[in-house]
């Protein structure tokens, strides 16, 4: 894919995308409330996203502040998002950062991706979610779907989730970053899947160079 298709292409996923459900977090980062995007996005990590739904919504009616979570017992967040992968790691995870947000933020999450990296279990993926989803700042968040298909495209050639974010701030233009997530966890999810796409059912099968792809349908 060359980078002068980018603009059709994000034109054609966005009507590919419309019919197919929306990811929770997508949901989650409309009411504007970056804490909630965090914890949400820390509970999908290797899980489906309905049961991130169900988690969150369960947790989120016993605490929806950094406050109120971090006076929470870590048995209660545990049987709260029961059923989330590592609910027990989790469980850990949210409750320490929370505390650290009421201790050194003021009960605040931060807005730049240096000071969320400075917080235990969250990494440059959930960063960069809380940065685009939360605040609307510039960041590209680049988990398994989204490195998985700029590398099928043959729009990047890296190795790592990582390498594949840096690749993509050099290459895609800005005005597409926060977007990109939402668009391809979506697509991955329902056409793009890791194991034999539905390349038939792709609208923008003409331009993907389809690296890797041994089985489609």
């Amino acid at each position: 894919m060359r980078s002068s298709d980018i603009p059709i292409v994000i034109k054609i996923l966005k009507k590919e995308v419309a019919r197919f459900k929306t990811p929770y977090v997508t949901e989650v980062s409309e009411a504007k409330d970056p804490y909630k995007v965090l914890i949400s996005c820390i509970l999908s990590l290797r899980t489906k996203d309905s049961m991130t739904r169900d988690a969150s919504v369960r947790l989120f009616k016993l605490a929806s502040t950094p406050d109120k979570m971090s006076g929470l017992k870590k048995a209660a967040i545990e049987k709260a998002i029961y059923g989330v992968g590592f609910y027990r790691v989790k469980s850990g995870v949210i409750k320490d950062i929370s505390r650290r947000l009421v201790e050194d933020y003021g009960s605040k999450v931060p807005d730049t991706i240096e000071e969320l990296l400075r917080l235990n279990g969250v990494g440059r993926k959930t960063a960069n979610l809380v940065v685009t989803m939360g605040f609307g700042k510039p960041g590209i968040c680049v988990d398994t779907h989204v490195h998985r298909i700029t590398n099928r495209w043959g729009f990047v050639v890296t190795k790592t989730p990582v390498e594949t974010e840096f690749a993509l701030r050099k290459k895609l233009p800005k005005r597409y970053w926060i977007m990109l997530n939402d668009l391809l966890v979506t697509f991955g999810q329902n056409v793009c899947k890791p194991l034999s796409p539905f390349c038939s059912r792709c609208g923008i099968f003409k331009y993907c160079k389809r690296v890797g792809v041994v089985k489609h349908r």
